[in-house]
């Protein structure tokens, strides 16, 4: 199965991202006018329009792609995505729009950080017409039909962010800004919940100021993109502030990307291991790409500081 009921006339639809399971999150909602947020990369979108199907959902009938930010893991799909759905409309923030309407410069970017894996990984990116872009302002809505779902913009991974609140689930889709769930790790009691501070607009100020902005709707859930459903909030974005602090005090002592990543790793190896995770456990291949990547984007943020 590539998708699953989480209540509330929601989804959730697997996108193999990377070839991993429980990687990216696709969320689906089952409303008049339907709706999904995330598409990941397009080697996903055949497990994308798999789910679907699974969900006895035509493309066709979906009306908003929505994109919680343009990093390729989220929206690189979204253009080949929408050759398949005739009726859709792409919702992006605003800072975002114009780089899925000509991703030269996302394709540029992705391939400085990822260089010989890019074509393995994103390829095809595919343009989106202007004319089925809709730019979501902070605090736009959009009307499923009875269902709203308010935007907020939250910067602090990325300038062109956004998290989304939906009543009807008491929830917020997170994106990135609040983190990654391992969700490898989920239900047992080495849970493990950490920032994702990539390159090239990481900010740990905002991002804590989004983090208590996501907060102040006393959301009873988080929905996060990589990976699924929380029903702790509290408890989440406590894990995630606690790390950053900890990623930031690392950055205070380090100037290398290397050095980062190997003492992140070490850090993150030591509380699992106290937790009783086996050294060989697969979440380990997916953290060795995600501290690399945040390291990647802490120097970066440490080199902006200085040359202010």
């Amino acid at each position: 199965m590539t998708a699953v009921s989480l209540g509330f006339d929601l989804s959730l639809i697997d996108l193999h991202d990377s070839g991993f399971e429980e990687r990216t999150s696709c969320y689906v909602f089952h409303e008049p006018k339907k709706a999904i947020i995330e598409t990941s990369a397009s080697p996903s979108v055949p497990f994308l329009l798999e789910g679907l199907k699974e969900l006895q959902i035509q493309p066709e009938e979906i009306d908003y792609v929505i994109v919680t930010h343009i990093h390729l893991d989220h929206a690189g799909g979204a253009g080949l995505f929408l050759e398949s759905c005739p009726n859709a409309k792409l919702v992006v923030h605003p800072k975002g729009a114009r780089h899925l309407a000509d991703p030269s410069r996302l394709i540029a970017s992705a391939k400085m950080v990822y260089g010989e894996a890019f074509d393995e990984l994103f390829d095809p990116i595919v343009p989106v017409p202007k004319e089925r872009i809709i730019e979501m302002e902070d605090g736009g809505e959009l009307d499923l039909g009875g269902r709203i779902l308010r935007f907020i913009h939250t910067p602090g991974h990325a300038n062109h962010h956004f998290s989304i609140w939906d009543e009807k689930s008491a929830g917020v889709f997170t994106g990135d800004t609040a983190g990654i769930q391992y969700a490898q790790l989920t239900g047992t009691e080495s849970g493990l919940l950490m920032p994702t501070t990539s390159p090239n607009q990481f900010d740990p100020q905002l991002m804590k100021q989004s983090i208590e902005k996501i907060m102040s709707f006393h959301p009873e859930r988080l929905f996060f993109s990589h990976y699924g459903m929380n029903e702790q909030p509290e408890q989440a974005v406590k894990m995630v502030l606690n790390w950053l602090d900890v990623y930031m005090h690392i950055l205070e002592k380090n100037n290398k990307v290397e050095e980062i990543e190997t003492v992140l790793m070490q850090k993150v190896r030591g509380q699992l291991e106290r937790a009783g995770v086996e050294a060989d456990h697969p979440v380990y291949e997916l953290l060795s790409i995600d501290l690399r990547v945040s390291a990647q984007g802490m120097i970066h943020y440490k080199e902006k500081q200085h040359s202010k």
